[in-house]
Order: C-alpha cells, then sequence, then structure tokens
C-alpha cells in the first residue's frame, strides 16, 4: 500500500466483496470477511479510502473514479490485467508494484496451518 500510495496524492483501494473471492479462490476463502479486510485496510496511514467491489474486475469502479494511476500488485506480472486497459482509455497510468516476499495471503495462510 505504501508503494502505491508514494505514487500519488489520494490512495483508494479496491476490495473484492467476499462472494468474488470464493468464485476466484475457493469455498475456505477469504479468511477475513470483507468488512474486516475493508477496516483494516482503512486504518493503515497511507489510506484515504476503501471501496467495496463484487464485479470481476475493477473496471467499472476505475470508470467511475476516473484515477490518475491504478496499481496491481507484482503477482500480476504474468497476468492478463484488464484494468490497465481501463486506466489507459481514461488517459492515466497503470503501474504494477514490486512484490514483497512472503507477504501473500495463500503463503500466511499455509504457514499459518503449519
Amino acid at each position: 500500500m505504501e508503494q502505491a500510495r508514494r505514487l500519488g496524492d489520494v490512495l483508494v483501494v479496491g476490495v473484492n466483496r467476499d462472494k468474488r473471492v470464493r468464485e476466484l479462490k475457493g469455498r475456505s476463502r477469504p479468511v477475513v470477511p470483507e468488512a474486516q479486510r475493508a477496516e483494516l485496510l482503512a486504518g493503515l496511514e497511507c489510506v484515504d479510502y476503501v471501496v467495496l467491489f463484487g464485479e470481476e474486475t475493477a473496471t467499472s469502479l476505475i470508470h467511475a473514479l476516473k484515477p490518475d494511476i491504478v496499481c496491481k500488485g507484482g503477482e500480476y506480472r504474468a497476468k492478463r490485467v484488464p484494468e490497465q486497459g481501463a486506466i489507459e482509455s481514461l488517459g492515466g497510468r497503470f503501474v504494477l508494484l514490486r512484490q514483497v516476499p512472503r507477504v501473500r495471503s495463500s503463503s500466511l495462510i499455509k504457514r499459518a496451518r503449519r
């Protein structure tokens, strides 16, 4: 989050709704409910706003907010990222952030289970 914050003046974080997380990652996810994930992020000093979204991508959120920059985590490096086209169509910039080693929810869940 701090990497993203350094790129702009205001940081708005989009959080996937629980239903969408289950569709993407399986019935055992999310581990933390959407309201708690949003509250946790909102409590970070670098985060200004948190928005929940349930669509497959954050494209409609991008079109509604019209940000100058959209960031995704480095784990998306090898994946198609539809949000990139959305922000670029608005004249904005898409940035893949540096991946932080060992800080992924799936890794944390595996370590906690051990």
